[in-house]
This record gives structure tokens, sequence and C-alpha cells, in this order.
């Protein structure tokens, strides 16, 4: 019964792992941008969800009604005015611009919020559970996943039955005929990491509640983030989904081995799955 318990609660983890990831794949998807501060960016919409709740009183669920929208009006400016000028034929430019962003940002949360860890409080909601027979499932897991479940299939909805996501699409296709068309690339990459953002806010206060955060824990998310995208296949929600689950999994049966496997674990499997599957388990196919 603990091997049955120990999967369902990595089940539920994925679905963290999941929205770590939808913003990852989300930009990397139309702009081919590997946004080496996401996790940091996680991290700052954490903070940000301490500073509204400390300021208005609010529950930290109800604080995504700010938080969401802030970091998704940060990622709009962040892409117009910084990451749009890096955008080209070399990945390099990208990647240096985005790993100062990610230097910038910890050193910017350590100065205004300290180096000591902190923790959203949601009462109640932290330790209540249901019981499923011999299984107790935890009531704030099962809305992470239920809330992963519900972006990634919201964003791919987006993807395919609106005009958005034809221009996101046709932009991530063919940059120079979607502007002969007249879609402007600023713009639609600007909406691009804009969205990105937003679910990081949702990845990033549910992190808050989940457990401690410092300004230093970007990088874990990042890594798992891209775990889960690189496990699911490049470019597919769902199987951002399937990645995240499958990291979370491992993880929990590795630690039901040995406390100090549980994290190492996640890591072979990862590596294991691209020795095997180079592209992923899903990839994207186009056409």
């Amino acid at each position: 019964m603990d091997w049955i318990n120990a999967i369902l609660q990595g089940t539920l983890l994925g679905g963290l792992y999941a929205l770590f990831a939808a913003g990852l794949s989300l930009i990397f998807g139309v702009m081919r941008l590997v946004n080496i501060a996401h996790g940091d960016l996680i991290v700052l919409a954490a903070y940000l969800g301490l500073s509204v709740t400390t300021a208005l009183g609010l529950h930290p669920l109800l604080a995504l009604l700010v938080v969401v929208p802030v970091m998704g009006g940060l990622g709009y400016a962040l892409q117009r005015l910084v990451l749009n000028r890096t955008l080209g034929d070399d990945i390099l430019p990208p990647l240096l611009v985005t790993f100062g962003l990610s230097v910038i940002l910890q050193n910017a949360l350590l100065e205004v919020y300290t180096a000591d860890p902190q923790k959203l409080q949601a009462g109640p909601l932290e330790t209540a559970s249901l019981t499923v027979g011999p299984l107790a499932i935890g009531v704030l897991p099962l809305l992470m996943f239920a809330t992963a479940v519900l972006v990634i299939a919201g964003l791919q909805w987006m993807f395919y039955r609106t005009a958005l996501g034809r221009a996101f699409r046709a932009t991530s296709d063919r940059q120079d005929i979607a502007q002969l068309m007249g879609l402007n690339k600023a713009h639609v990459f600007g909406l691009a990491m804009g969205l990105s953002l937003a679910v990081t806010a949702l990845a990033g206060v549910f992190l808050g509640i989940r457990t401690a955060f410092d300004p230093a824990g970007g990088g874990s998310r990042l890594i798992f983030g891209f775990e889960a995208v690189i496990i699911g296949g490049l470019g597919n929600l769902w199987g951002t989904l399937a990645g995240g689950i499958i990291l979370g999994v491992s993880q929990n049966l590795g630690a039901q081995i040995s406390p100090g496997w549980q994290i190492l674990t996640g890591h072979l499997v990862f590596l294991l799955i691209l020795a095997i599957r180079p592209r992923g388990l899903f990839p994207r196919i186009d056409g």
C-alpha cells in the first residue's frame, strides 16, 4: 500500500511540475526561446503572492487575482522591451540575457526579502485531505493537479481554436509570412511571454503554499520544469503534463526506497528517457 500511495502522491506532485513546465513549453513552442530565468520568475511570483497576502490580508489563492495579471504584464513588458531584441538565428544572445536576468532577480529578491525562507499560509487547506479507502489524498495536491489539467487544456484549446492561437502558430512556423499577413511579431511574442508568466504565477503561488521558498530556489524549479518538458516532448502541452507526472512518480518511488534518492531518481529517469527517446516520449508532430 505504501508503494501505491507513493505513486498517487507522485502523480499529484506531477501537476505542480507541469505548471512549472507549461510556461517553458509555451514560449519554446512559439519563439524557440529557452528562458534560463524561468525558475527565478516562479520564485518571484511566490514572493509577489507573499507581499499581496501580507499587505491586503488575502488568502494566497485570492492573491492570484493580483499576482496573475501582474506577472502577465511583466512578461509582456519583458518580451517587448528586452527579449525581442535578442531573438534571431543565434540562440546564444537570449540564453545570455535570460541568464543575466536570473542573476538580477536572485539578487533583487535577496535584497528585498532577505535570505530567510518564507512560506504562504493557506490555513486548513494545507492539511485537509480526502479519504479513499486506505489512502489519504491531500486537497492541496489535488487542487494543484486539477489546476494543471485545466491550464493545459485551456492552452491547448487556445492554440487550436482561437485567433490568438492561430497567430502563435503562424508566427512560430513562418515569421516572415506572418508579418506579411499583418501580424505584429513583437506583439505576438509579447502576448506569448505574458501568457507564459501568467501560468508561472499559478506555479509560484502553489509552490509557496506547498513548501518554503527563498531567493536561491529558482534553479531547482527550472531543472524540474525542463525535465518535465523534455520527458513529455518539446512543444507538446499534454506531453508536458505526462512528463511532470513521470518525474513526480519517479521521485516519490525513489524516496520510498531511501529519502536521499528522491531527487536523484527523478534525474536518472530523465536521463534514461533522454537516452532512449531524445525528442521525448510524445514529441509534437506538425502538420
